[in-house]
Formats: C-alpha cells, sequence, structure tokens
C-alpha cells in the first residue's frame, strides 16, 4: 500500500469556495482544493500555505485546524494503472488570503484556480476532497471527523 500525507486548504468567502483545475497525467481535469502532498520534515500547517501559494498565486494564513480524513483508494481505480492501493491522509485547516493574484501553477499540475459560488459547486466533476473539506468547514465537528463522501458520478477519488 502506497502512503500518502496531504493538506489541504479550505477558503471560503462571500459565499465562494477557493478551487483548483487539477489535471492529471492523462488530461482528465478535476475541481478540487489547494493543497497537496506534505514534503519531507514539513509540517503540514506550513505545506497548506506553500500549496496555496504554488497552486493559485495568493497569499494565505491558516485560521483553524478544520480536521483528518483517511480514505483507502483500491488499486483498481488508482491512475495510472499497475499502482497498490493508496491510504490518502488529508489534514484539512481553514484558510484566509491575505494577498497575491490567481494564477495557473508554473510547470504544475494546476490549470488555474477560481472562486466558486457554493451552490455551483455539487455541478462540478470534482475531488471527494472537496466535499470533505466543505463538511468540514460546514460542521467543525469536535472530533475532526465527518462521514466517508461516496465516490461517483461527478465525485472522484
Amino acid at each position: 500500500m502506497d502512503l500518502r500525507l496531504a493538506a489541504y486548504a479550505v477558503c471560503i468567502e462571500d459565499g465562494r469556495v477557493l478551487l483548483a483545475h487539477a489535471v492529471r497525467p492523462d488530461g482528465e481535469k478535476t475541481w478540487t482544493l489547494p493543497g497537496g502532498r506534505v514534503e519531507h520534515a514539513e509540517d503540514p500547517f506550513d505545506a497548506v500555505i506553500r500549496e496555496v501559494a504554488e497552486e493559485t498565486g495568493l497569499d494565505a494564513v491558516v485560521e483553524r485546524l478544520l480536521g483528518v480524513d483517511s480514505r483507502v483508494v483500491p488499486a483498481a481505480e488508482r491512475r495510472p494503472p499497475g499502482r497498490p492501493e493508496l491510504q490518502n491522509v488529508g489534514i484539512f485547516y481553514r484558510v484566509r488570503i491575505t494577498g497575491g493574484r490567481l494564477r495557473p501553477e508554473p510547470n504544475g499540475e494546476t490549470a488555474g484556480s477560481v472562486w466558486t459560488p457554493l451552490p455551483g459547486v455539487a455541478g462540478l466533476s470534482r475531488s471527494s476532497l472537496v466535499d470533505v473539506g466543505l463538511a468540514l468547514a460546514r460542521s467543525t465537528p469536535a472530533t475532526g471527523h465527518v462521514a466517508p463522501v461516496p465516490v461517483g458520478g461527478l465525485i472522484r477519488h
């Protein structure tokens, strides 16, 4: 099994959420939250700020920890095929934008980022991470845990 530790930003302002348009190596595009892999010896708190800057061009500060999500992606659903199952441990933070200018990620996997009205999210082809992050932001559970999000239709791993 592969293991991935990642930090994700949930930024909601004026009824809109900041989403990143991720492009997979096979060309498939999916809306997701800004964020990604925690580098070796990096604190997830620092990683989420770095990832927001890299992917969106915006400066962010962490306002609070929202929670942690752990999910297993079966080997049959991994891309590219032939890889073992993946356990993704995601740490979700509420962040606030303090400056910068939206832009695509230079030489990266993010084609662009946009502020999306919250009601419009349901109609997007998106990562389950978006739904997990929004559920954590809505309910701020004391345990920092929300029920797993079913994958299918417009929602992908």
